[in-house]
């Protein structure tokens, strides 16, 4: 699983002109799935979201993680995450789960991180054309993928 976050002041997402998700303080992120990837990937990730430490302190330092200041997070599932450049122009996709494995994961990531932030997740929608708009905090962007966890 791969996640791109963005550390933003506000995101929103919006499919067919009506927002699906929005949010203030807090991520945007960008979720990949994989055909390989499995439960211990998820809450790893999950973890690892919630707990990443780069909103700032009184002293103007990365050393505040999404509770510490009332944060939330806007998912985006990403296929793209997963493209190969590395024959031709067209990047392929054949690393990306197939949706029949994508959704159930995504669907879980939703629980998890809602459970592990202790409020709703807000979402884009699986598969769908969606147009992201966001303000980057910093900026700061940060790329984390569950296959790389040491």
């Amino acid at each position: 699983m791969r996640a791109v976050l963005q550390r933003v002041t506000q995101a929103s997402c919006v499919v067919n002109d009506e927002t699906t998700g929005q949010i203030e303080t807090g991520f945007l992120v960008l979720l990949g799935i994989e055909d390989a990837d499995t439960d211990e990937d998820l809450v790893w990730l999950a973890q690892k979201i919630v707990g990443i430490r780069v909103f700032s302190d009184e002293n103007d330092l990365m050393n505040k993680a999404l509770s510490d200041v009332n944060g939330s997070i806007l998912l985006i599932s990403q296929f793209t995450l997963f493209a190969s450049t590395k024959k031709g122009n067209r990047p392929g996709f054949t690393k990306a789960a197939r949706p029949d494995v994508a959704i159930p994961l995504y669907e879980k990531m939703i629980e998890k991180l809602s459970l592990l932030l202790g409020k709703k997740i807000a979402t884009g929608v699986f598969g769908a054309d969606m147009k992201i708009s966001l303000l980057n905090d910093g900026p700061v962007t940060i790329l984390i993928d569950s296959k790389n966890k040491e």
